[in-house]
């Protein structure tokens, strides 16, 4: 796999390019903890979507900016670009090395050496296995274009979620309750009229070590109300040599949008309610904040809940989209599901509740001292 030659005048690389000694330097135990960490997820990958058939090969980091990654076969090497795996987020390292492996399956399992790299076979092994099968290009999964209903749909959204900055609050409600009934239908006629979509995956947030109940209840959010898989999932964070968790969505594109730009505003505006709540109560530490989080996200949770209910009632009931699902499964064909205990039901908890079902998510958050908790101006703008 490699990478799509960048456009640019050579000044421009002279003066901003990153130095590669610098990029791409390791401390010799942070390297061997990460070809470590490579190899166990080689196992877990050849387990999960390979059925065992493949055998461990050497795993070698090479300077290489041009190719992300290389099966080759003489020596039994899966070769990953050393700027790839210490500068790219993990996900993206980890679909470069699926590919990489089903290079390994046609060549080691299927005996096919007589097709070009990127054959027909190839391309069956990973259409099956849900991995990115190009030649070229960063595996960061956006891909494919809106159609005209899903810039339709964006144009539509953005305008309701405009009207919900009236400072009228009934006015606020009712256009955030119609942005929410207007996805609803617009899934619910994809669905019945089984129209042929492809669907994405993206990563939300930074990589954490330890998922917080706040953060818990927000994926299952999207997940209920968005149309959208998520899923928590392991990363490793090789500068660092720690493990970590990151928040994946799967979905069609326009969805995946929408529930990315939900939860960053979310993120944002609760921390931007704990905020208000120390000042109004002079709180000066933080020992409640992961509390109030969880309930400022609960509480929003119950208010999307009985807005779904008032769907149902119209009659507007939505089945799980089964595509999806089987896309979901071939990008994580096992699953694990763990429960969690939850933040001590305090007042804090309650406050924050209280304040999660007030919330109406609107148009806007674009820069503020919270852009880093991943807001970002993803709907379209109005017209």
């Amino acid at each position: 796999m490699t990478v799509d030659p960048p456009e640019r005048r050579a000044d421009d690389a002279r003066t901003s390019a990153p130095d590669p000694d610098e990029t791409s330097r390791l401390s010799a135990a942070l390297e061997a903890a990460l070809l470590h960490e490579l190899r166990e997820q080689y196992r877990l990958l050849a387990l999960a979507h390979f059925k065992g058939a493949l055998r461990l090969p050497q795993l070698e980091l090479v300077p290489s900016r041009a190719r992300l990654g290389r099966w080759v076969e003489a020596t039994r090497t899966i070769e990953l670009s050393r700027p790839l795996v210490l500068e790219r987020p993990w996900g993206v390292v980890v679909e470069v090395l699926k590919h990489e492996m089903a290079h390994q399956y046609v060549t080691e399992v299927l005996g096919e050496r007589e097709e070009t790299a990127h054959g027909p076979r190839f391309r069956a092994v990973c259409e099956r296995l849900g991995i990115d099968g190009a030649a070229a290009g960063m595996p960061e999964a956006p891909p494919a274009d809106k159609t005209e209903a899903a810039r339709k749909i964006g144009d539509r959204i953005a305008r309701l979620l405009a009207l919900a900055e009236s400072p009228n609050v009934h006015e606020a409600e009712a256009a955030m309750a119609a942005a929410q009934r207007l996805l609803l239908k617009h899934n619910l006629e994809l669905r019945d009229a089984r129209v042929a979509q492809g669907y994405v995956w993206r990563h939300l947030g930074a990589p954490t070590g330890r998922t917080t109940e706040a953060e818990r209840v927000l994926s299952l959010l999207l997940g209920k109300h968005f149309f959208v898989e998520a899923i928590w999932i392991p990363v490793y964070r090789a500068r660092e040599g720690k493990r970590g968790s990151v928040l994946e969505i799967c979905g069609r594109l326009e969805n995946v949008e929408i529930a990315e730009y939900v939860h960053g505003y979310l993120v944002t505006t609760a921390e931007r309610l704990w905020r208000e709540h120390k000042a109004k109560r002079g709180i000066r530490g933080d020992r409640d904040r992961r509390t109030f989080l969880a309930g400022v996200m609960t509480g929003m949770t119950e208010k999307l809940a009985r807005e779904a209910k008032k769907s149902e009632e119209a009659g507007l009931v939505w089945i799980a989209d089964g595509d999806l699902s089987r896309y979901f499964r071939k990008r994580h064909p096992h699953v694990r599901h763990v429960r969690y205990a939850g933040q001590r039901r305090s007042e804090a908890y309650a406050h924050g509740r209280e304040a999660g079902g007030k919330i109406v998510i609107h148009k806007g958050m674009r820069d503020g001292p919270d852009a880093s908790a991943g807001a970002r101006p993803l709907l379209p703008p109005r017209r």
